[in-house]
């Protein structure tokens, strides 16, 4: 395989202590318990997709003087019976082939049936010495309280706004692509707290650009994503507490198709901005960095008016929690600007 065909999730995904972003509060300890000399014997990694669950483990595995060869992956999604279970087992009773311990890393664990949480339980109660589990899940609330209580949790955080954009630009640097900052900016908007959905996301639009300047307007046309003008539409309605107009608006992006929570997250992002030139000007370099000259004058001019307020920034954050449970997505924002500008 080319190195040009890599995933970039893959390429990039780190491979030391140094290289893990926004974990800090995991990696400190666990690289604590390697140099003490007190590692655990099975530990339980919980945080929504793509926050480098797996990718701490391998360190954790090499950092602990563990091979590639005694380093063992199960996805327990596709592996989730009893059979596997005792298979494992069984397994974890040899002796390491050349390390001092066994690692068993065991992906989406929520997804173990009850039997087999049932034989893992016995074998995380009494386990060989040279063995240590790492079990990963998106879902803790799903793990049986006497898996849970039998290992050492650790909760990883999805990665901020800023951590996801400078990933961006130095994964771009890497690739000798030049990217836009207010493309930067979007795409880690749109990696959702992911730094794997980020790098997807990166990789696509930097495909789609070629040896061009990666612009905003691409990664809005490649990715689907709500066009800079659309999201300056509703804040001019919002601004003017013009309901019928920020209305249209919505009508306009489901008339594109366009993802309701993204459109959300762009607009309180705009909001965001807002509400920082207003009452911290000083941060105006920081808003410039995310956003384009004209976006920045429209937004400056906002914060002088005083129409954007912190209110509107609540209900939207409101709309937006509430849009993955709303049969119609569009609903909860509809909700958000009658109650702002409507009908009380």
């Amino acid at each position: 395989m080319s190195d040009s065909s890599i995933a970039f999730y893959r390429k990039y995904r780190p491979e030391t202590w140094d290289a893990v972003r926004g974990q800090d509060h995991v990696v400190k300890i666990l690289n604590a318990a390697i140099k003490g000399k007190s590692i655990g014997h099975a530990y339980l990694f919980t945080g929504s997709r793509g926050t480098g669950k797996t990718s701490v483990a391998r360190i954790f595995a090499r950092e602990a003087g563990v091979s590639g060869n005694d380093i063992y992956e199960m996805d327990a999604a596709s592996n989730r019976g009893i059979d596997e279970v005792r298979a494992l087992r069984d397994a974890v009773q040899t002796l390491p082939l050349e390390s001092p311990y066994k690692v068993y890393i065991l992906d989406e664990a929520h997804m173990l049936t009850k039997e087999a949480f049932n034989a893992l339980l016995k074998t995380l109660e009494e386990p060989p010495k040279h063995v240590i589990f790492i079990l990963a899940t998106t879902e803790l609330e799903k793990m049986p309280e006497t898996i849970v209580s039998r290992c050492e949790v650790h909760t990883f955080k999805k990665p901020t706004h800023a951590i996801l954009r400078d990933m961006v630009m130095e994964t771009a640097d890497a690739e000798g692509a030049k990217v836009e900052s207010a493309a930067a900016d979007l795409i880690a908007i749109l990696g959702d707290g992911s730094f794997r959905d980020t790098h997807g996301t990166l990789q696509k639009a930097i495909s789609f650009a070629g040896k061009k300047e990666l612009t905003r307007d691409m990664v809005e046309e490649v990715m689907g994503a709500p066009s800079g003008a659309l999201v300056t539409k509703m804040i001019e309605a919002l601004a003017a507490r013009d309901a019928g107009s920020a209305l249209s608006a919505i009508d306009t992006a489901l008339a594109y198709n366009i993802d309701m929570a993204v459109y959300a997250k762009l607009i309180m992002q705009a909001i965001r901005h807002v509400l920082i030139l207003r009452n911290a000007p000083a941060m105006r370099d920081r808003v410039a960095a995310e956003t384009t000259p004209e976006e920045l004058t429209f937004r400056e001019n906002l914060a002088k008016e005083k129409t954007i307020t912190s209110e509107t920034l609540l209900a939207f954050l409101d709309a937006y929690q509430g849009i993955g449970r709303a049969h119609l997505p569009q609903i909860p924002l509809e909700l958000a600007i009658i109650r702002l500008l409507g009908e009380k």
